[in-house]
């Protein structure tokens, strides 16, 4: 990777017009790294100040690891006290290098790619947006590209999601769907760099409408579906803030794949064409199942068609029509839901020109952590799913398919919602809950600062609208396993929001836990052993 100087920066940043004053006349400096976290900053570092809860301290932090210049809205210096901006800081020099700019999250990416050489242009990437079905979709097409790769002797393939990060050098859990666009460049360098070809990667609503994902360009991006979520003061303020921010993907994505069967699915095509009009997308490719309007032999179908679809005990069976092939397809991930998430793979799949038989072996073995895994007793009486459902549509479509596949069977919910934020989906929740399950355990699910008993009681009121009975137990171990160890009669146990994350969040720290997997293991073992 080559290294710029400083005065490099700064003439990028001037013509991109988002160059505002700089003390800098003439300096050669070699740039040698690009952070904002002041823990990462080493020798040579240009330092980036940014966030509504920025403080000086971690400025003169940085500066005394070794930072060489500072890029901000604002002057932190002596002497900036003068022209009303930020008062002088110990720890910061008099004329220390300054970059200020007229807006920093548009600065960012221009910073990043330019630090990592524009690594996503070395990728064929992947971008998938949509209120549910993102992580799903990624993991089955990591899993068709890492079998693709792995009969040609080729890298495991790299992937950002909600659940983890693999990158190939680094590999953790996610906190968050979208990081930063430096944190994003970082990875596809490293990928880049380490002779990996495809990179998959969930694009969040806030990615797109903060600047996240600007400078980068996706091979292939997906809409997957839209419906109301992330509506709070710190997220989006209205649903068309919501779907106008995911709309953004067209503007930057090679071909634009859509689902014809989501919500508001004119809108979104009408979004993705006017993207086509201004070359800001090259081609629309559409993915869809089966109805009266666009069957196999219609001449309106969309171009990744699913049909045929049917539930047997090994697993899920489908076909697919489109221009490449005629051919039945099975799942053994459970969910009746995951056929569309599915053909967003095989159209992703195509669109790269990978071979059938990987694409059919890719969706047969996929699995995604924490996503439709199923546990059941010995006797057949229980079965405990574990899945990050934690919006309105990912609630309806798991009921839907739950009430389809275990028929006349008892339903329990366990979930609960995060706090401070997106307070439409306690309504939801628990509206949806309380309508399908015949009890519902209220838990912690990451509550941040707001108080546990405070987001239960939210919920609880709409659960108890419909009618269900509910217990509110903050520690979701203990809810997992009281639900597991009551079982009298076939149930359903679905266990929401969490998945395979081993952590919690619990003021602004995050605190290690087991999974929900994990738990549901444990007494999945613990009422075998019982009833033995």
């Amino acid at each position: 990777m080559q290294l710029h100087r400083l005065t490099e920066f700064i003439n990028l940043l001037q013509e991109a017009e988002l160059l505002k004053e700089t003390n800098i006349n003439e300096n050669d400096t070699l740039i040698q790294w690009l952070t904002y976290d002041s823990n990462d900053a080493k020798d040579g570092t240009l330092f980036v100040c940014k966030g509504a809860h920025f403080k000086a301290e971690y400025l003169a932090s940085a500066i005394s690891k070794g930072a060489v210049c500072y890029v901000s809205e604002v002057r932190y210096d002596a002497g900036a006290d003068e022209q009303g901006d930020e008062p002088e800081t110990s720890g910061i020099p008099a004329g220390f290098p300054y970059i200020l700019v007229n807006d920093i999250r548009k600065a960012m990416p221009y910073l990043s790619d330019f630090f990592f050489d524009s690594p996503s242009k070395e990728l064929k990437l992947t971008g998938i947006t949509g209120t549910k079905g993102k992580s799903t979709t990624a993991y089955y097409i990591k899993n068709i590209l890492d079998l693709y790769e792995q009969s040609k002797g080729g890298k495991v393939t790299a992937i950002t999601s909600s659940i983890d990060m693999y990158d190939g050098v680094q590999e953790y859990e996610s906190h968050i769907t979208t990081p930063e666009n430096m944190e994003l460049q970082y990875h596809f360098r490293n990928a880049a760099d380490s002779g990996i070809e495809y990179f998959t990667m969930e694009v969040s609503s806030q990615a797109l409408k903060y600047d996240r994902v600007d400078r980068i360009r996706f091979d292939a991006g997906i809409f997957m579906n839209i419906s109301e979520d992330h509506i709070s003061d710190i997220e989006h303020p209205t649903f068309e803030d919501y779907f106008k921010s995911k709309l953004r993907i067209f503007n930057q994505s090679e071909v634009s794949i859509i689902n014809i069967d989501a919500d508001q699915s004119e809108t979104i095509l009408y979004a993705a064409q006017k993207a086509l009009k201004r070359g800001n997308t090259k081609k629309i490719i559409t993915f869809g199942i089966e109805s009266e309007e666009n069957g196999p032999e219609s001449a309106g179908r969309p171009d990744i068609l699913g049909y045929g679809i049917e539930k047997r005990a090994d697993g899920i069976y489908f076909k697919v029509k489109c221009d490449r092939f005629d051919r039945r397809f099975v799942l053994t991930m459970p969910g009746l839901f995951n056929v569309e998430n599915a053909l967003a793979a095989i159209a992703v799949a195509n669109l790269y020109d990978i071979p059938e038989k990987y694409i059919y072996e890719g969706l047969r073995t996929a699995r995604s952590k924490g996503r439709m895994e199923l546990f059941t007793s010995k006797d057949g009486k229980v079965s405990a799913i574990v899945d990050y459902a934690h919006n309105k549509l990912s609630f309806e479509k798991l009921y839907e398919s739950t009430v389809s596949e275990y028929p006349g069977q008892k339903i329990v919910t366990i979930f609960g919602c995060p706090g401070y934020k997106a307070y439409q989906r306690r309504e939801h929740l628990g509206t949806l809950s309380g309508r399908y399950s015949d009890k519902v355990y209220l838990v912690a699910e990451d509550p941040g600062e707001e108080p546990v008993e405070q987001i239960s009681r939210d919920i609880a009121q709409y659960v108890e609208r419909e009618g269900c009975p509910y217990e509110m137990i903050e520690d979701r171990g203990e809810a997992i396993g009281k639900a597991i160890m009551e079982v009298k009669e076939p149930t359903v146990i679905l266990i929401t929001g969490k998945g395979d994350e081993t952590r919690q969040k619990y003021g602004r720290e995050y605190l290690d836990c087991p999974s929900d997997a994990d738990y549901t293991r444990q007494f999945i073992a613990k009422y075998d052993s019982e009833h033995s």
